[in-house]
């Protein structure tokens, strides 16, 4: 014997609503009376009788543009800038450029964690760079001056 030999119906039927009193499920069709609910086409989502909404409850934080927590700040800044700030401060010959020394030069703000150097501007002096990233116009620029590029991941 195999199930799809049996003659056996194995479908139950559902109770049609509305079809008198006599069906049982008729008048009201089950549904109560009254009220928004009694109504056909509404759907009451995440509403909890009054109470403030679990939706609402809790904070707004996570994976949206301006709230993720995890984003990491990145400071962009052209080469033209960072020669300006070298050209101001007097520092040593070995000139290091990193996130450090400008924010230290208040060129950049404390918020930013990392750092990408752009190609935009001119170079009159050598410096070596530690940076996140940088663009190819940028890293050509500096080792074309004699400075060094250090990628930091």
């Amino acid at each position: 014997m195999k199930l799809n030999s049996l003659n056996i119906k194995l479908k139950r039927h559902k109770k049609k609503l509305g079809r008198g009193i006599g069906s049982g499920k008729g008048k009201t069709s089950g549904r109560g009376h009254k009220g928004q609910k009694s109504r056909s086409g509404v759907a009451i989502k995440s509403f909890e009788g009054g109470q403030m909404p679990l939706y609402r409850r809790l904070p707004k934080r996570g994976f949206r543009r301006f709230n993720n927590i995890e984003r990491k700040s990145l400071a962009i800044v052209n080469i033209g800038k960072v020669q300006e700030v070298l050209k101001s401060t007097k520092s040593s010959p070995n000139k290091k450029v990193n996130l450090e020394f400008l924010k230290k030069s208040r060129l950049i703000n404390k918020k930013y964690n990392r750092l990408k150097l752009l190609g935009m501007g001119d170079l009159k002096e050598k410096f070596d760079v530690e940076v996140n990233s940088i663009s190819n116009s940028a890293k050509v620029k500096i080792e074309k001056m004699g400075g060094k590029v250090t990628l930091i991941k």
